[in-house]
């Protein structure tokens, strides 16, 4: 009976083991649904507010529209100064950079040899006078001789006939003395054209020779200057075609205003205006020759300079400016903006821009007016997300008319 008891006392106490792992098992359970459960009574985070950008709202405006063109000064006039007879230069009457009138006399040429074929032509001519009028004489005495027979007929017409050789000798003798005179008036060299003469490439007691190929000096006018411009047949036609369906506005009378950058930087204080294009296209270039003229007073251009010209072609009346720090370019190169639409999402739209003006670019396409562009917080901004707008447009206003 002893031993029986020790067995039954052995397996009571697994059972009661059990029961306690049980118990602690359900404690945790129920711990667990209770942290849940307050949990989900606390309120869940909000979602963060969509970031703030500045926009810009497009609109229309008077848009002046320009092109810059490098170019190339020239002067309106130049001439070379050569001798028309031969002899030895005896004075140069000009300073090498100064500026002359045009007949002003430069240089003196050695006038002896062209005073004398003067005078032995003065001379001639009036040796032919003399005989003439002896000739004349006996003519006119011989023909009332003549109708009376007093003379034979053959000496009558021998004596009209000296008469006339007379005259000739005197018309031959005057056109020698106009060119005696001719010559010795070439003996002094003058100025064909007002403007700044250079350097002189003679002397004094050099010899020059008439029509010869090097030039005594250079003279030229650089009051007013030219500026030769090549243009594109692209911007050139584009131009004309705005134009002629009256997208551009220009001056009453078809010109273009220009203005300058000097080769430093600096601007030219004169504005110039276009005098024409060329009639043919380089076809090695693809350009138009077009040329604008300058007012030069102080001598400022000289023939050569590089210059960057601005043409003003007009006025577009329902013209688009835009920030350019709202514009980027994409892996393409395209200019892009980013434009807040419906429900304030984020897109990404190409446009196309042509010049610029007081830091904005001028749109050509890919906008219309209304549309939002964001000009600030770009970086914020990216195609499909929501943002909050921040009108801008009154900070980017400018007066684009010119």
């Amino acid at each position: 009976m002893q031993s029986a008891h020790v067995q039954f006392a052995v397996h009571k106490r697994p059972t009661l083991f059990m029961h306690g792992r049980h118990r602690a098992l359900a404690a945790a359970c129920l711990a667990a649904l209770l942290l849940v459960a307050g949990c989900s009574k606390k309120q869940a985070a909000p979602p963060p507010a969509p970031p703030q950008v500045g926009i810009v709202v497009i609109h229309t405006q008077d848009v002046a529209r320009t092109t810059e063109l490098p170019g190339r000064t020239s002067a309106v006039m130049t001439s070379d100064v050569r001798p028309q007879v031969s002899g030895v230069i005896l004075k140069r009457l000009f300073v090498e950079g100064s500026d002359v009138t045009a007949g002003q006399q430069l240089y003196q040429i050695d006038p002896s040899t062209y005073q004398a074929s003067y005078d032995s032509a003065v001379a001639t001519l009036k040796h032919d006078q003399a005989a003439a009028a002896t000739d004349q004489a006996k003519a006119a005495r011989y023909k009332p001789l003549a109708a009376a027979q007093a003379v034979s007929e053959q000496d009558y017409d021998d004596a009209v006939a000296a008469v006339l050789e007379d005259e000739a000798n005197i018309a031959s003798a005057k056109a020698a003395v106009e060119q005696a005179a001719i010559n010795l008036q070439y003996t002094k060299v003058n100025a064909p054209i007002a403007g700044t003469i250079g350097a002189s490439s003679v002397t004094p007691g050099a010899l020059v020779t008439a029509d010869q190929a090097t030039a005594l000096g250079t003279i030229t006018q650089l009051d007013p200057m030219y500026v030769d411009l090549n243009e594109s047949t692209t911007d050139w036609l584009r131009l004309k075609q705005e134009q002629q369906s009256g997208q551009l506005q220009t001056q009453a009378d078809g010109s273009a205003k220009v203005t300058l950058q000097l080769e430093d930087g600096s601007n030219y204080p004169l504005a110039g205006n276009m005098q024409f294009s060329e009639v043919n296209v380089d076809q090695t270039t693809g350009t138009v020759l077009v040329r604008a003229l300058f007012p030069n007073p102080n001598h400022l251009l000289l023939p050569g300079m590089y210059v960057h010209a601005k043409l003003a072609e007009g006025v577009n009346k329902n013209g688009l400016l835009i920030p350019q720090q709202g514009v980027t370019y994409n892996t393409h190169g395209d200019a892009t903006v980013l434009l807040v639409g419906a429900n304030n999402k984020v897109t990404e739209q190409i446009i196309e821009v042509n010049g610029d003006f007081q830091n904005n670019w001028i749109v050509t396409g890919g906008l219309k007016p209304g549309d939002k562009v964001i000009v600030d917080g770009v970086q914020k901004a990216t195609p499909g997300t929501v943002v909050a707008p921040l009108d801008e447009t009154a900070s980017f206003t400018v007066t684009a008319a010119p």
